[in-house]
C-alpha cells in the first residue's frame, strides 16, 4: 500500500459527520407535534414494508463534505431497512428519499420553497410536500410536488371538495394523491395534515393511535369477558336459588305425606 492510498484513507477515516446542526427541531409546540405525528403515521403505514421512515435526522448526500446535509421534517426511502440511524449517509444507504414532508414555519418558508425544492430535484428526491398547520406562510396549506424526467418539479393538481368519508371523517379544500406512497394527503376539519387510503377513504392511524385503539379494544374485549362472567354468575345463582326453592317445596310435601 502506498504511502498516497495511506494517506486518503487515514483522511477519510477523520472526516466528522456531525449528528446535529444546532438548529432546533421544529420552531413552534404545533410544528413539533405536526412532524411527529407525520412521521409516526407514515412508520405505521409502512411497518410491513421495506422502507426507512425518519424525520430530523440529518442526511448526509456527498462523501467526504460534512457540509453537504439536509435534514427534512419527514423522508421515506423506499428499499432500506427500518431501523434506528444516528444519520443517514447516501453513499452507504445506496439511495436519498424518495418522499420529502416539510412542516412549513416562518422562519424555514423560503428555505423550503426555493433551497430545499432545488436541492430535493438534485437529489431526486420523487414527491414532496409542503405542510403549513397554521395556514400562514404558504399559498394554501398543503402544497404537493412531483419531480418529472428532466429533474425539475411539477405541482401536483390538487383535487378539490369533499374527501375521504371513512372513519378520519369527511376533509375539506384541497387533497394530493402520493403516487409513490399509495395514498392521499389532505387536511381534516382541524387543519391536520392526515393519510388516507384513496380507495376506501379510510384514515391511516398513527403508531399512537394504533396503538390506543389495540389498548380500548382489549379493554372493551375484557369488560366484554367480565361482563358474560357476570351472567353466568347470575345465571348460576338464579338456578341454585330456583333449586333450594324446589327443594324446600318437595321436603314441605314429603312431610305433608308422611303426617297422613
Amino acid at each position: 500500500m502506498t504511502i498516497h492510498v495511506q494517506e486518503q484513507l487515514k483522511k477519510h477515516k477523520e472526516i466528522h459527520y456531525p449528528e446535529s446542526d444546532g438548529k432546533p427541531m421544529a420552531e413552534t409546540d404545533l410544528h413539533r407535534e405536526m412532524m411527529v405525528h407525520v412521521i409516526q403515521t407514515l412508520q405505521a403505514f409502512l411497518a410491513g414494508v421495506q422502507a426507512y421512515v425518519s424525520g430530523n435526522l440529518l442526511i448526509y448526500y456527498e462523501e467526504g463534505n460534512p457540509k453537504r446535509s439536509v435534514a427534512p421534517d419527514c423522508f421515506v426511502v423506499f428499499g432500506v431497512e427500518q431501523r434506528r440511524r444516528r444519520i443517514y449517509k447516501t453513499w452507504e444507504e445506496g439511495r436519498g428519499p424518495d418522499v420529502v414532508i416539510e412542516v412549513t414555519s416562518n422562519s424555514t418558508r423560503r428555505e423550503d420553497m426555493v433551497d430545499k425544492m432545488h436541492l430535493y430535484a438534485r437529489l431526486g428526491v420523487g414527491e414532496y410536500f409542503l405542510y403549513d398547520p397554521t395556514s400562514d406562510y404558504l399559498p394554501q396549506p398543503l402544497i404537493g410536488y412531483r419531480l418529472n424526467s428532466e429533474r425539475v418539479y411539477q405541482p401536483i393538481e390538487a383535487e378539490m371538495g369533499e374527501h375521504a368519508q371513512g372513519n378520519g371523517g369527511p376533509t375539506a379544500d384541497s387533497s394530493f394523491v402520493s403516487r409513490l406512497l399509495g395514498l392521499r394527503l389532505a387536511l381534516d376539519r382541524q387543519g391536520t395534515l392526515q393519510f388516507y387510503h384513496p380507495a376506501t377513504g379510510d384514515r391511516i392511524l398513527s403508531q399512537y393511535e394504533a396503538q390506543a385503539k389495540q389498548e380500548q379494544a382489549r379493554a372493551d374485549e375484557e369488560r366484554r369477558r367480565a361482563k358474560q362472567e357476570q351472567m353466568r354468575a347470575d345465571e348460576e345463582r338464579r338456578r341454585a336459588d330456583e333449586a333450594e326453592v324446589e327443594i324446600t317445596r318437595l321436603r314441605a310435601e314429603l312431610e305433608r305425606l308422611q303426617s297422613q
